[in-house]
């Protein structure tokens, strides 16, 4: 029996490409500093909570032809976090560079997230450790975690054990929560003068944490591709049967990216984009009257059938369901520890619930079918936010979708017949075997981030830009976290975050949607992109997403 598949066996021997000036020698290269930074918001709450690492400089590396001294470093490495394609070949190209500046350098793996480092959990990381995972999908070669890392016992146990190991820095591989928990780490380390620096590395496949420094997060491009090919199965099919509406939610907690860029390579019929939702002010009942307005249109003409895509979290972008769960959050925090809400029937807790609501709130939330007002009220996520993902969306929608069909129907302005599917597809995407392009990306970011390292940067995360060209052209740097940073209200008070990159609906990837999206809506339009290709012509293999090339084009790199 074997163990791995002939495709996994191939993909192990798959060399990435490396950014430009890396492919040059990590032992050659010439760091430049740009001008002082300052956060993107609430610079004044964000320079004093971040002393020592507020406004440093953005980072560039050059070659600079002569070989630079490199100095034994161990470093530890944390994935931290849901998990995202390409996590592996950052660990590959950190290690790679480590051993080729010093072949003395040890890498340590903390296992099972953030934890590790606290509780003292970890591996060495060998070659023949690290030959078993390159090119490969998931997080399993150390396991991640959501653990939060923000308090003085945490940092003064993490101290302790990376001077057991004589850990000289720290790379931590996650999305912006991730990194806010690196940005206080470093400040912590650098307060104390422990000697020890942390990196960042960009992962989300939401897509949500990218800037002029960082064009895209490791993940979305497979993630995309992937759910992009079970999306253009799902179109085949209800092309053939011509029977269903599919209503497909899509992962995309607190920005629309995936949702977009999914549509721009499928064309399905609808695409809810939550931006858009908010800025319009739209109530739940017009979102709905949308959707029924389409699917009443194509079943006048004979066609009963079509797909809808939903972002994870479009319930928090209508503005009366986000100032309800607003309020939510915020009574929930309190209640946690109130026994008597505790042991409540959950009939009591909803009617505890909307008594303390305002009475716009509290009517949206009797409205509500009893299964939402339960996801609802599930547990938080560490960070305070609401677990958008097991909020049935879409089928609250289906639900009131055909409640108003039927209302048509009554009035005789609509003839067809609505037969519907839900579909939900998340994990699906958060472990696949990276694309080429993320596998390059990846590896290109854990390589640079040993150039941070060897640099003596602290509280920086990873930049590969100019990423629409070839590797060659890929430029390596690194932007100061605290350059990304606002403040946002979390568990019922203001913490420091990095901000989330919503879709810009002024942007060139949302206006080309907005384009095109009435004549999908009618017509049958569908792209069908198939299986992600790793091997073949490079127009094909190597190919970026819609959202990148259309980014990238409105805002070229300045080289």
């Amino acid at each position: 029996m074997r163990e791995i598949s002939p495709l996994q066996q191939e993909r192990l021997k798959y060399q990435p490409k490396l950014a430009g000036v890396l492919a040059q020698g990590i032992n050659n290269i010439k760091l430049s500093l740009g001008e002082a930074t300052q956060s993107v918001k609430d610079q004044e709450e964000i320079q004093k909570l971040f002393k020592n690492v507020y406004g440093k400089p953005i980072a560039k590396f050059s070659t600079t032809g002569e070989d630079l001294s490199n100095e034994l470093k161990n470093v530890g490495v944390i994935l931290s976090g849901g998990q995202a394609p390409g996590g592996h070949n950052v660990i590959a190209g950190l290690y790679d560079a480590m051993k080729t500046a010093n072949k003395e350098n040890k890498l340590y793996g903390f296992l099972g997230g953030p934890s590790g480092i606290v509780d003292g959990k970890y591996m060495e990381l060998t070659d023949e450790i690290m030959d078993k995972y390159r090119n490969t999908g998931g997080f399993d070669i150390i396991g991640s975690g959501r653990t939060k890392l923000e308090t003085q016992e945490q940092f003064q146990k993490a101290l302790e054990v990376c001077k057991s190991l004589n850990i000289g820095a720290i790379v931590i591989i996650g999305g912006d929560d991730s990194n806010t928990n690196a940005c206080l780490l470093a400040q912590w380390m650098a307060q104390n003068n422990t000697g020890i620096t942390v990196i960042g590395c960009p992962k989300t496949i939401d897509g949500d944490l990218k800037n002029d420094q960082i064009e895209i997060s490791f993940g979305f491009d497979t993630a995309t591709k992937t759910y992009a090919e079970l999306i253009g199965n799902i179109q085949r099919d209800a092309n053939s049967a011509k029977k269903y509406w599919h209503f497909i939610k899509l992962m995309g907690r607190s920005a629309s990216h995936v949702c977009l860029e999914v549509a721009m390579q499928t064309q399905p019929n609808i695409t809810l984009i939550g931006e858009e939702v908010e800025a319009k002010s739209q109530s739940l009942d017009e979102i709905v009257t949308y959707m029924a307005n389409i699917i009443a249109s194509r079943g006048n003409s004979g066609k009963n059938f079509g797909v809808a895509l939903i972002p994870e979290g479009l319930i928090e972008f209508i503005p009366e369901m986000k100032v309800m769960i607003s309020s939510l959050n915020d009574m929930l925090a309190k209640l946690e520890k109130d026994s008597n809400y505790q042991d409540a029937s959950q009939k009591d807790k909803y009617e505890l619930i909307s008594s303390k609501l305002d009475s716009k709130s509290a009517k949206l939330f009797n409205s509500l079918p009893t299964q939402i007002k339960a996801q609802l009220l599930m547990d938080r996520d560490p960070h305070g936010n609401v677990q958008v993902s097991k909020i049935e969306t879409e089928k609250l929608l289906i639900e009131m979708v055909r409640k108003k069909l039927d209302e048509m129907k009554a009035q005789g302005i609509y003839k067809g017949k609505f037969a519907d599917q839900a579909h939900f597809f998340g994990y699906e995407g958060r472990c696949a075997m990276p694309s080429n392009f993320d596998a390059d990306y990846c590896y290109s970011l854990g390589y640079n981030a040993f150039a941070l390292i060897q640099s003596g940067l602290t509280g920086y995360l990873s930049s590969i830009k100019n990423t629409t060209k070839p590797a060659s052209q890929w430029i390596a740097g690194g932007v100061p976290l605290t350059m990304m940073m606002n403040m946002e209200r979390r568990h019922g008070s203001m913490k420091p975050v990095i901000k989330k990159a919503l879709v810009e609906l002024d942007g060139p990837v949302f206006k080309e949607f907005e384009k095109h999206r009435q004549k999908w809506a009618i017509n049958d339009c569908y792209i069908f992109p198939g299986a992600i290709q790793y091997f073949g012509p490079s127009s094909v293999c190597d190919l970026t997403t819609i959202t990148l090339q259309l980014e990238q084009e409105k805002r070229p790199v300045n080289v």
